[in-house]
């Protein structure tokens, strides 16, 4: 069941005027076997981001998250210290859980300076009631994911999982991976995307007239008809062959390609 949510507000003195865009990215999926995507987002936090009327991370950020002990590891201590030059700068920078980094916490939250996200959020945009999400939470055709997810997503389970050694989690984590993707091999395509219907009951609960959110790996632009009126949907893509993020202003949205790390 969807639930109504609180809207988020951005500072007015970055809200106003159009040389101000806010960013949308998602599935960066970072990690040290990732160089590349590594790279990319440092070039991100201390390029676009810093120009930015705030700055919209939808899930996934990192490959893996197994509590926020793992802010100790060196590659995310740089990520780390990338988001908080961001939000020392004076921009607003909100995080959302992925279904990769649902244990994100209060301590990460702190050492980003982020404000972590309902599952569900909006604002208005540039004069568009905005709605943003994962996008996992759409994936009501998959009824095998969702299952896991809402035992995943359930704070007992999250406190258990936290008390075990944290070589233990790296290890599930692992083994999670392996089989997610044994799993993926296995399905139609249509049951991993979005369902129409969950999509439509997302418009309406949240009178939303956009709707921003990643997950699927599918970036593209979708309209819906929901009750006669058109919706916009706009998929966020991967950062699996290239970082890009959304930029959305009174001038609409486009997606921006960055410019590829040095070898």
């Amino acid at each position: 069941r969807l639930q109504a949510r609180p809207r988020l507000s951005v500072p007015a003195a970055f809200a106003e005027g159009p040389s101000r865009p806010t960013l949308f990215l998602s599935d960066q999926h970072l990690s040290p076997a990732r160089p590349q995507a590594l790279a990319a987002f440092h070039a991100f936090c201390a390029g676009p981001a810093r120009d930015a009327a705030a700055v919209y991370m939808l899930g996934d950020l990192f490959d893996f998250w197994i509590g926020d002990d793992q802010l100790r590891e060196p590659f995310v201590a740089a990520v780390v210290r990338s988001m908080r030059g961001m939000a020392d700068a004076g921009v607003p920078l909100f995080v959302a859980h992925g279904n990769r980094d649902f244990l994100l916490g209060a301590r990460f939250a702190r050492a980003t300076g982020a404000t972590l996200l309902p599952e569900y959020a909006t604002i208005d945009l540039a004069g568009v009631r905005t709605l943003f999400c994962h996008g996992d939470v759409l994936c009501t055709d998959d009824v095998e994911y969702q299952a896991y997810r809402a035992r995943m997503r359930d704070p007992q389970t999250q406190r258990r999982l936290l008390r075990l050694p944290y070589f233990v989690r790296r290890w599930i984590a692992r083994y999670m991976q392996k089989k997610s993707a044994d799993s993926k091999a296995g399905k139609a395509e249509f049951i991993m995307d979005v369902a129409p219907a969950a999509v439509a009951a997302a418009f309406r609960s949240h009178a939303a007239q956009r709707m921003i959110h990643g997950h699927t790996h599918r970036p593209a632009r979708h309209v819906h008809d929901v009750d006669g009126t058109p919706r916009e949907r706009l998929v966020l893509a991967d950062w699996y062959d290239g970082g890009s993020y959304l930029e959305v202003s009174e001038e609409g949205a486009r997606v921006m390609q960055l410019p590829p790390p040095p070898a």
